[in-house]
């Protein structure tokens, strides 16, 4: 194309001064691209055929086209289209500085036969040159072999796997029986991250949940359905606090001791007092020095645990700091990373649960921090195959950093209310 801008506006150099010269060469150059991008209204003579330079090279969900493009000085593009097997006609469209044009959306291992040609500035198209593709797998089809759901408590886990990366809509289609009556539901998650793990939660089924999954893409494509079966969730409720209490600082269980949590204005005890820290409610324990550190929770009886609610401090000393404002939350001194243990008394030892990385909410405005922020944080005991622990009485909470340097910081220092599920221990 270059070349094709210089046979167009070259012109002597001799005799001319050098100012002259490059405004010369300046308006030569904006004339050539006037000549190539303003649209003749009476042009209906369509452009050259582009010309394959080899077999297309295929890809999961599509393939790439090589072509030669006409030598016309209005071609501003290549097009390529084809009708899906929904009805659906698809095009893509590459400038005439390429020489080759990806499609995407054939969601089938079968011979395609995609319609290349050339269009002009005017919006004439060449004749069209039939292009036989047969694609590799595509992406809708590799994730839906790898979905996997679990019951959970009150909720049903979704799990996916997308080796390509590419953007897929993962459909949830599930039913029961609520209230006397039957519910059906759809779920659409959207993802192009290498895995993936989400969930439906807040059900209350009387019965099994029926599930049935299908993976669709950007271009209307979806695999078939692929029937979950029954699925019985779990229950739990919340453990009462009524019977909690909390070792005094520095005395240690099973060889770990009790952090130090009532720093400055804050206490340790208010850490199971049912109440958030809200603007300046000072409703919050604070540790000195930097992670990691223990809470230890005597739950008064023993418990199966299944899941963990955490609040994180609002109010940053601001005495002004109201409700609606984001405030700490999801940064500053709270804890944004943690480990979770049970006490085997047996052994006198620590079983480890697992880790939670408490998820910074893709949001923007303040209000929608604030919101998330005060409905606190969940986390299973057993996040991968949601399960009841052993019985217990000790819960210990170790903190491991904070919201900075992805999650690395060891600044977090802040803590305001830890709240239990589980059931009884009959």
């Amino acid at each position: 194309m270059n070349n094709y801008i210089q046979s167009k506006c070259c012109f002597s150099l001799r005799g001319k001064g050098m100012m002259a010269l490059l405004l010369l060469l300046f308006l030569g150059l904006d004339a050539c691209d006037e000549q190539r991008f303003e649209i003749a209204s009476n042009d209906k003579t369509p452009p050259g055929v582009p010309v394959l330079k080899k077999e297309p090279l295929p890809f999961n969900g599509g393939a790439r086209l090589y072509y030669v493009v006409p030598d016309d000085e209005d071609v501003i593009s290549v097009d390529a289209q084809y009708v899906t097997s929904t009805g659906q006609t698809l095009r893509f469209s590459a400038s005439y500085f390429t020489d080759s044009l990806d499609i995407y959306g054939l969601s089938d291992t079968i011979n395609y036969v995609v319609q290349l040609y050339a269009v002009d500035r005017a919006g004439n198209k060449s004749r069209a040159v039939p292009v036989n593709v047969k694609p590799l797998e595509a992406a809708i089809h590799k994730v839906a072999k790898t979905v996997f759901v679990k019951p959970s408590f009150g909720a049903l886990f979704i799990d996916w796997r997308n080796e390509l990366q590419q953007d897929v809509n993962v459909y949830v289609d599930f039913d029961f029986m609520q209230n006397g009556q039957r519910r059906n539901l759809t779920s659409v998650f959207s993802s192009n991250n290498i895995s993936e793990h989400r969930f439906i939660s807040n059900l209350n089924p009387e019965e099994p949940v029926n599930v049935r999954i299908q993976v669709g893409d950007l271009y209307g494509n979806r695999s078939n359905t692929i029937d979950m079966g029954k699925m019985e969730l779990l229950s739990d409720s919340r453990i009462p606090k009524d019977k909690w209490s909390l070792p005094a600082s520095n005395d240690s269980i099973a060889g770990i001791p009790q952090c130090y949590g009532s720093s400055g204005e804050a206490r340790l005890r208010y850490v199971i007092d049912d109440i958030v820290d809200m603007g300046s409610s000072l409703n919050y324990m604070k540790t000195e020095g930097g992670a990691p550190w223990n809470l230890i929770i005597d739950l008064g009886d023993y418990y199966q645990l299944s899941r963990i609610v955490t609040h994180q401090r609002h109010g940053t000393g601001e005495l002004e700091l109201t409700a609606n404002t984001r405030g700490n939350y999801y940064k500053g001194n709270n804890v944004g990373k943690y480990n979770m243990y049970i006490l085997n008394e047996e052994t006198n030892m620590w079983e480890y649960l697992s880790e939670h990385k408490i998820p910074i909410p893709p949001v923007d405005t303040e209000l929608d921090f604030f919101r998330l922020g005060q409905a606190g944080d969940m986390a299973y005991m057993y996040p991968d195959y949601p399960d009841y622990t052993p019985p217990t009485r000790y819960f210990r909470y170790e903190a491991l950093g904070g919201f900075d340097d992805n999650y690395s910081s060891p600044v977090c220092n802040d803590l305001s209310e830890v709240t239990l599920y589980g059931r009884p221990v009959k």
